[in-house]
């Protein structure tokens, strides 16, 4: 599973890669022709948001299996390490549930919006792929905790 878990976050930190270039240079154009040019790009922010999700997303697994999150431990740090384990547990346990969940509701949201045409407000264009992008980085995210769930559960895992 870990060797499954390392290759999907990977790609996703490909993929995120590749969404914050694109980011960039939808702003910077957009910057360039704004300015000396008095010729703004229509939607720009629009694309910069949906891309923005979608490095975000992506980018949760691959920060979680570096273990990157932000952690505040004022209350744990002084447990025995037992304790912290059992705690770290049941956190993996309950967000893992939590994520998986997120990116289900994601897809259906997807779907919802795919069957109702609904299109962006500013450029008028189908945005339900952006949202399952969002819905397949949860997914990865939500499998990422699952992994680091058993490793806890094994006594591979580092409190």
């Amino acid at each position: 599973m870990e060797k499954i878990n390392e290759l999907f976050n990977k790609l996703m930190m490909i993929l995120g890669g590749a969404a914050v270039l694109l980011l960039m240079s939808i702003a910077t154009v957009n910057v360039v022709l704004r300015y000396p040019f008095k010729i703004p790009w229509r939607g720009a922010y629009e694309v910069v948001g949906f891309l923005g999700a979608v490095v975000i997303a992506f980018a949760l697994g691959y920060t979680q299996q570096r273990k990157n999150h932000i952690v505040v431990d004022i209350l744990t740090e002084k447990f025995p390490k037992r304790v912290n384990r059992i705690l770290d547990g049941v956190n993996y346990f309950i967000t893992t549930i939590f994520f998986a969940i997120v990116s289900w509701q994601m897809f259906v949201w997807g779907i919802k919006i795919s069957e109702s045409g609904e299109l962006s407000e500013t450029l008028k264009i189908i945005f339900h792929p952006f949202i399952y992008c969002v819905a397949v980085g949860f997914a990865v995210f939500s499998f990422t905790l699952a992994v680091d769930f058993m490793k806890n559960f094994q006594g591979k895992e580092e409190s």
